[in-house]
Formats: C-alpha cells, sequence, structure tokens
C-alpha cells in the first residue's frame, strides 16, 4: 500500500506580496485539511523550511513574487529532493521575466503587445516612447507580480512623473490595449473558464485587484463560441510554450478591434477560494476541494515514483 504524502503547504515568504501570500495560504491549508494531511508552514526567510523530509513530504506553494514565483525556491527544493505541485524551475524562472516570457510568445505566433525595456538608471525618453508605443502605456516592474508597482500613462507628461519614481532595477512600457481583460486556468494543459475582469476604475491596479468591491468578475466570460475557442487555445499554447507543469494562469487582453494579446504567465496564482484560478475552474465544475486534489496529484504521482514503499 502507497505511503501517502503530507501536504506541505508553505506561505508568507520575504516579499512585497507576503501578506497575499498568507492568505492563499490559510484558505488552501483549511481546504486540504479534508482531504490529506497538512502542514502549514509560514516563511520568512530564504530557505528550505528544516522540517521538510523529501520521504514524507509534497510541497504546494503559495509564496509570490520573488523566492517563491521566480524558481529560487523551487531550485532548492529540488536540491533537497522534495517534490512539489506546480511550475518547475525552468518555466517559473522564465515567466517571472515578463521580457523573456513575451518574446519566447512572440517566437511562436502568440500576440503580446509592443514594448519598451530598460533599466531604471536609463529610462526611455517619455516623448519617443509615446511616439513608439501610442498615446496611452503601460509602466510594469519586469519581475513583479500582484500589479505592483504598476502604472497607467496617458499622455508625456504623466509618463515622465511615473518614470521620475521607480523603486525595481528592471521596468517595461507596454502600449495600452483598450478592450476587455481575461483571465484562464490552465490545468495539465487544458483551459478552464475565461474569466472576464471589469474593474470599476477602468484599470486593474492594485487597489482593484485587493479592495472588495472594486472589480466585477465575469465568468465564463461572455464571448461568441468561436472566440472562446480561440482564447483558450492561445491560453494552451502560452502554457506549453513556456514549458509550464501541472497548472498556471494566463492572462490576456482581448482588444476593441478583436484580437487578443496574452499579458502576462502566473505560475502560482492566487488561491484564496475567490481568486482568478479557482473562480475559472469553479466556472468548468470544479469546486475548490477538487481543484486543490486535482493540482497536487501529479506532484504525489512523482513523490512514489521516487519514494513510495508498497
Amino acid at each position: 500500500m502507497k505511503n501517502e504524502p503530507v501536504v506541505a503547504v508553505v506561505c508568507g515568504g520575504t516579499s512585497a506580496e507576503r501578506e497575499i501570500s498568507l492568505s492563499s495560504g490559510l484558505a488552501v491549508a483549511e481546504a486540504f485539511g479534508s482531504l490529506f494531511e497538512v502542514e502549514r508552514i509560514e516563511l520568512s526567510e530564504e530557505s528550505v523550511p528544516v522540517q521538510l523530509n523529501k520521504k514524507r513530504h509534497v510541497v504546494f506553494s503559495t509564496l509570490h513574487g520573488t523566492f517563491g514565483e521566480d524558481g529560487a525556491f523551487q531550485s532548492l527544493l529540488e536540491v533537497e529532493g522534495i517534490e512539489y505541485a506546480g511550475c518547475d524551475v525552468r518555466s517559473s524562472q522564465l515567466t517571472f521575466d515578463k521580457v523573456k516570457t513575451k518574446s519566447v510568445l512572440s517566437d511562436v505566433g502568440i500576440p503580446v503587445a509592443d514594448q519598451i525595456a530598460f533599466h531604471r538608471h536609463s529610462p526611455p525618453d517619455p516623448g519617443e516612447a509615446i511616439e513608439k508605443l501610442g498615446p496611452a502605456v503601460v509602466l510594469k516592474p519586469v519581475k513583479q507580480g500582484s500589479s505592483i508597482g504598476l502604472g497607467f500613462a496617458n499622455s508625456v507628461e504623466e509618463l515622465e512623473s511615473l518614470l521620475s519614481d521607480l523603486k525595481f532595477d528592471d521596468w517595461m512600457l507596454e502600449s495600452m490595449i483598450v478592450g476587455k481583460e481575461l483571465s484562464v486556468g490552465v490545468l495539465d494543459g487544458k483551459a478552464t473558464e475565461i474569466v472576464e475582469i471589469r474593474p470599476r476604475s477602468g484599470q486593474y491596479d492594485y487597489e482593484s485587484k485587493y479592495t472588495k468591491g472594486l472589480t466585477e468578475f465575469v465568468v465564463p466570460a461572455p464571448l461568441s463560441a468561436e472566440l472562446e475557442c480561440e482564447i483558450k487555445e492561445i491560453a494552451e499554447r502560452t502554457f506549453e510554450a513556456c514549458g509550464c507543469r501541472d497548472y498556471a494562469r494566463v492572462d490576456l487582453m482581448f482588444s476593441q478591434s478583436n484580437y487578443p494579446f496574452v499579458l502576462e504567465v502566473n505560475t502560482l496564482p492566487g488561491m484564496k477560494e475567490t481568486s482568478l484560478l479557482p473562480m475559472s475552474a469553479a466556472a468548468a465544475g470544479i469546486n475548490f476541494k477538487a481543484l486543490l486534489k486535482k493540482l497536487v496529484e501529479p506532484a504525489f504521482l512523482r513523490f512514489y515514483s521516487k519514494y513510495s514503499v508498497c
């Protein structure tokens, strides 16, 4: 008989997204509790928790941001021989870098927005950037999540103001795509339902994302059957092109000219029951507990292949 591993829900971390991670970790650990033996581990330093045992635990990480989504934690787990759910080191490293991700997607014909990448000590000329990208632009840190550092500019003057106060090293400017913002869960390479995100401010920034009542979510998104198939196919191709494993979330913009653009890939998406990936799965008939079971099962199989004793 197989020895079932303990699910170690690791949360917290050292990034700017620590509080979001703790919230996800609490929700996940509570839901997992009725399915498996669970230990919730709150991480406060960039190391593998000492209580993890490769022959006893499978890790389910809800760490967000640096040392969570960037492949660093995954790399340490692999060195220790500890199995974990979700994307591996390579795909985590790739997708945490928005510029590299867009390059990979562009190479295989997946549409992405025009951009200018730069270091904060060498910002582009605002006028030249607007001339190249259009009258409205979006400013993003290259390696952050949860809309941290996100900014919008509709004029040279507004862009000058944004560029004068950059907190991180690596940044990108993108052409602002006006249209529907969409998010699609991808489980083991297959898309679930499409969520349309409708921020009341018109901009899905940090405040709109994490303040109750400021954003409406419509799922399944009201799209024609043809467009739904096209967007799901793009999400699945994105998952494959980035070498993702187990699960991820793909965020897109569907422009007013009826053209989809991939914004980014999130390999460790928010995991509260009301988060986008659970919302996408629920609309496909997969409730929160069933979703978590589905997300961790591939890691169980990898664990059994290495450590289980019959």
